[in-house]
């Protein structure tokens, strides 16, 4: 049993297993698709359901892959099921690929912050499932950030794999709920016409969440997100990958130490090197000075104080954000921002709380879309 008695759905087996019988299922699931400890995959193998193919997210099916690395199609040395992978080459199942599927299902778990690759991977999933004209179940998953919302809202224009739709970076939903909202404000992208009613998706609920739960994670969501801790500040934190900081990426505490070489020497000095899940990244085997907040709560809303005052200490400001061109869409901290807005603020110098008031309006009319697809109170 989860703590607090929550249940992903994935636990909930009576719900979903009697959709099953009979049929060939291909899975889209990675280590955090697990019941009791158990990857769902070889849970449904022994419970007799037959899985023919699997399909990765980023970190691939068994978790292993860097952050942005791209991932081949595999076989599964534990199962001897067919991996397809959808990071790398593709992003959505062909015909081919799901010929020999009766139905599609999809279990991952999110940490409800928009630029993390996992909601993107769902849309796709979605969006093939309804152009090939397969039914698919989608196992919900708790949000362990999903009891706030915060931060500004993406526009279309800056719109990429870090970030598709008009959504602040912390949404305040499940896997599940934003499913719902993809297909009801028609954000979908697909080759078929579609309606609510019609769509062949069906959402399996967790049991006694809501959106006031702490939940806890059985299982690190990636590689880079190894602590409670780093998936609370990940969604403040995430914002030094668009800058020429190191995030901590090859250290005990990924997004929770950042920092420079070029930083002052009085500052916390770090070493970034490669381990697993972190192969490669910014300074690894250079000493950067900044900043550990391992030791430091907050996940109530979003924090924007370490990176104002990283901008501050910076001394070549005008190399502070990575940028492939001048375009202010091909600056990757603003695609990571959702528009230019926040780049804007920070060389302007203005205050956390002067950029704060400017999400509120935007954040109030995301709300009221949002209400409409709630699962849980």
């Amino acid at each position: 049993m989860m703590a607090q008695q929550i249940l992903p759905a994935a636990y909930q087996t009576e719900n979903y297993l009697p959709l099953l019988k009979n049929k060939t299922v291909g899975v889209f699931a990675n280590p955090t698709s697990e019941i009791n400890g158990t990857p769902l995959v070889d849970s449904l193998l022994s419970l007799g359901t037959r899985v023919v193919c699997a399909f990765g997210p980023e970190h691939g099916f068994r978790g292993d892959e860097d952050a942005g690395a791209k991932v081949g199609n595999e076989i599964d040395k534990k199962t001897g099921i067919k991996i397809i992978s959808l990071y790398g080459k593709k992003t959505k199942p062909s015909e081919e690929d799901v010929k020999n599927v009766d139905v599609l299902l999809f279990d991952l778990q999110d940490v409800g912050v928009r630029f993390y690759t996992y909601i993107a991977s769902l849309q796709h999933f979605m969006e093939a499932a309804i152009d090939l004209h397969k039914p698919l179940i989608i196992l919900d998953r708790p949000n362990p950030n999903g009891f706030y919302i915060d931060g500004p809202i993406l526009d279309r224009k800056y719109a990429s794999g870090v970030g598709e739709q008009p959504i602040p970076v912390v949404y305040g939903m499940t896997i599940g709920e934003y499913a719902k909202m993809l297909i009801g404000e028609h954000w979908l992208n697909t080759k078929t016409k579609y309606d609510a009613k019609s769509v062949d998706i069906k959402i399996i609920p967790c049991k006694n969440y809501t959106h006031e739960s702490r939940y806890m994670l059985p299982v690190k969501p990636s590689p880079n997100l190894p602590f409670m801790s780093s998936v609370y500040k990940y969604p403040s934190m995430c914002f030094f990958e668009g800058t020429v900081l190191s995030e901590g990426r090859g250290t005990e505490f990924p997004f929770e130490i950042f920092g420079h070489p070029s930083l002052d020497k009085s500052l916390f000095s770090f070493t970034p090197e490669p381990r697993k899940g972190a192969e490669s990244s910014k300074f690894y085997g250079q000493v950067c000075y900044g900043w550990n907040i391992h030791d430091s709560v907050f996940c109530s809303h979003l924090v924007l104080k370490y990176l104002l005052q990283a901008y501050k200490a910076f001394p070549d400001k005008q190399h502070f954000f990575i940028s492939q061109g001048n375009e202010p869409t091909k600056i990757f901290f603003n695609k990571l921002a959702g528009s230019d807005e926040l780049m804007k603020q920070i060389i302007a110098g203005r205050t956390e709380a002067q950029i704060r008031r400017s999400w509120r309006k935007p954040l109030k009319k995301f709300m009221q879309i949002r209400k409409k697809y709630l699962l849980y109170p």
